[in-house]
């Protein structure tokens, strides 16, 4: 059997793609513009592309492709529902699509935070771990339990969605529509929002020269970039993230019992200037008898998690699950 499988991570702006060697990681990476505007036919033509392309690399062929994927995945692990950021995907068996472009090759797919789970579990901050909640922080909310180094799906394929877990049923609504969900405190544009009601109390702040005042630029990778510098606005804002991100993990410690937290995604490039408060509010919304060994560790793979995740799905196959 071939020790090379190839990964792709899709989203609604890129996509990624990398061959896999089971032992040693990501072989090859490349990367193109999604242009998911051109339809969901055009999107599924570029992933097939990319895919043959990788398996080309690969001296012996390859297990499958394994793809991470926005949106509801099918049990079957074959069919995508209303992924966000690609126009015009109601519901796509993706799976069998791809496979009448490339023939006879195993493809699954899965949520994309359910491959970041995976990844971390076997490559990344998850591998000292066999059970671990995954929280991924970027344009949205995302979220994964590894039970055992395999993904607890739940009853349908849905489970795990942390980020529409409320905090505060009278709080600002998140895109789903819940009430006082965590996506709506620290979704990028969310959090983004926030840091700018917040800069009207500091106009000495870095992050209006950082922004050339202008603040709808403001982003996450620039209240980093300012609290690294030592700005007091910036360090305060990721703090106040921070506590919120500490209250959902602890209702998810309470729920699960699994008392391990990695943080993966894009604004979790913030590193400690969100993890430390997050890491002191925790104890405060977890019962008495589940604080032992409770902790938070960063991802610090990136994007190539999701990307080892996916191909993981194809050395796995059906068995990457709970």
């Amino acid at each position: 059997m071939s020790s090379y499988a190839v990964g792709i991570d899709l989203g609604g702006t890129n996509l990624k793609a990398a061959l896999v060697h089971r032992e040693d990681g990501i072989v090859e990476i490349t990367q193109r513009r999604t242009e998911a505007e051109e339809g969901p036919q055009h999107v599924v033509d570029r992933i097939a592309t990319l895919a043959d392309h990788m398996r080309e690399g690969a001296p012996n062929g390859i297990v499958g492709i394994g793809i991470g994927s926005p949106g509801a995945i099918n049990w079957g692990r074959t069919t995508v529902t209303r992924p966000p950021n690609l126009p015009g995907w109601d519901s796509l068996n993706l799976a069998n699509l791809l496979q009448e472009h490339l023939g006879d090759v195993s493809v699954i797919v899965e949520n994309d935070a359910n491959v970041a789970g995976l990844g971390s579990a076997f490559y990344g901050a998850g591998r000292s771990f066999d059970s671990f909640i995954m929280v991924t922080l970027g344009t949205g909310v995302g979220g994964a339990i590894i039970y055992g180094n395999k993904i607890f799906r739940g009853s349908t394929g849905g489970a795990a969605e942390i980020g529409h877990m409320t905090i505060d049923y009278e709080g600002p609504y998140a895109n789903t529509g819940v009430a006082g969900a965590i996506e709506g405190y620290l979704g990028q544009a969310f959090l983004s929002d926030h840091a700018r009601d917040r800069l009207v109390n500091y106009p000495e702040s870095l992050l209006h020269d950082l922004v050339d005042g202008d603040l709808d630029q403001l982003n996450p990778r620039i209240l980093y970039e300012a609290a690294n510098e030592g700005d007091e606005a910036a360090e305060r804002i990721l703090a106040w993230a921070g506590h919120k991100l500490g209250c959902v993990l602890g209702s998810a410690i309470n729920l699960l019992d699994i008392r391990t937290v990695v943080v993966g995604g894009g604004v979790s490039a913030a590193g400690d200037f969100i993890l430390d408060p997050a890491r002191e509010a925790l104890p405060n919304f977890v019962m008495p008898g589940l604080r032992e060994d409770v902790s938070i560790h960063q991802e610090v793979l990136g994007n190539e998690v999701s990307l080892l995740g996916a191909a993981r799905l194809a050395f796995e196959g059906r068995e990457a699950q709970v």
